[in-house]
């Protein structure tokens, strides 16, 4: 069976007819196959949602109990069959519970990656190579210059500067769910055991993720704390928190943001970021182009990023390949989806 045949992109998003099912859909469908709880691939408002327990209970922490009509759980490398395909989900070690979706249907196997990225993170469970006939990725970092180095070595500049400016509050700007508790975990396994703040926003997320047995240390809401005991302390926010009026409660302020964009120093510039981090959730060029070229897939569908040039790369290397277009997903920075009932702190 041609892959055309079994997945093909429309305007609700990845459909995927003889099994019945969309891939991340932008708008509701009947049945949606979800690969992670970021809100650009998890929406609410379909019939029933097929997914990891830990994307499931994140959908149900943005949107609350009804979020879909039906809800079915399903496990790293457990299988089933939705109409005449076979689906199995394997890790793809972007945000705890995302998922790589294994679509067989006769002879051919498709991956559909979602986000993800080969870098090591001990909030997840990691990437998983999958060998397939067509694989799917993003290109979210999807050109040379992006290549993000070692994350601890990352955390090890913020420890510098807050060892450097012990009078000065530390700000981390971080997507809430994912970044925020990964670079928490890389702050522990660099030896910091000093309690770490969180934004009203991060709450919820962050003590799921303890919930799920992520060991992230003594946590501390913000709120309330006298603005001279933040000296020298480091606090969690959302990225869009780190540019407003909320900062004032703390004293001299050192604004990070935890991003693989900040690997552009004029988007650092333009954040007014004075400490970037380059921490990224989505695998850089050379994690894109080994991935690809590790699954002995020979085709490739370029979707959501910098499609072109992953796409001349795989040519140039004899694949197959070809962008995708959808659209509806992006940065995950630029497109929180607020929890509800969120506090400001």
């Amino acid at each position: 069976m041609r892959p055309q045949d079994i997945l093909l992109p429309t305007a609700a998003g990845l459909c995927c007819k003889p099994g019945g099912f969309h891939i991340d859909p932008v708008r509701p469908v009947e049945r949606a196959v979800i690969t992670h709880g970021h809100s650009d691939h998890a929406r609410a408002g379909h019939g029933a949602v097929l997914a990891t327990q830990e994307t499931l209970d994140m959908m149900r922490l943005r949107y609350g109990e009804n979020f879909a009509g039906s809800t079915q759980a399903i496990r790293y490398g457990e299988e089933i069959r939705l109409g005449d395909v076979r689906v199995r989900f394997h890790p793809a070690g972007h945000v705890l519970g995302s998922a790589q979706v294994a679509v067989t249907c006769q002879e051919t196997c498709i991956v559909a990656s979602g986000d993800y990225k080969d870098a090591a993170d001990p909030t997840c469970a990691r990437f998983e190579l999958v060998p397939c006939d067509v694989f799917i990725t993003e290109a979210t970092f999807g050109l040379p210059v992006f290549r993000h180095g070692d994350a601890a070595d990352e955390v090890k500049k913020l420890l510098a500067s807050v060892a450097l400016f012990p009078e000065r509050a530390h700000l981390v700007g971080a997507y809430s769910l994912g970044k925020a508790q990964r670079v928490i975990a890389l702050l522990r396994q660099a030896g910091y055991d000093a309690p770490i703040y969180l934004h009203g926003a991060m709450e919820k997320i962050t003590h799921y993720y303890q919930s799920r047995g992520i060991a992230l240390g003594e946590l501390r809401p913000v709120k309330g704390v006298k603005k001279s005991a933040l000296a020298g302390t480091i606090t969690l926010a959302p990225p869009s928190a780190t540019s407003d009026l909320w900062t004032r409660r703390f004293p001299d302020p050192v604004t990070a943001f935890a991003s693989g964009w900040m690997r552009v120093r004029a988007r650092a510039r333009q954040r007014g970021v004075e400490l970037p981090l380059v921490i990224s959730d989505h695998a850089d060029w050379d994690g894109l182009t080994s991935t690809i070229a590790a699954t002995g897939a020979g085709e490739i569908w370029v979707t959501h990023g910098q499609e072109d040039a992953l796409v001349h790369w795989c040519r140039s290397k004899g694949l197959k390949a070809r962008p995708l277009d959808l659209v509806g997903y992006g940065d995950e920075e630029e497109s929180e989806t607020p929890i509800p009932d969120e506090a400001e702190a």
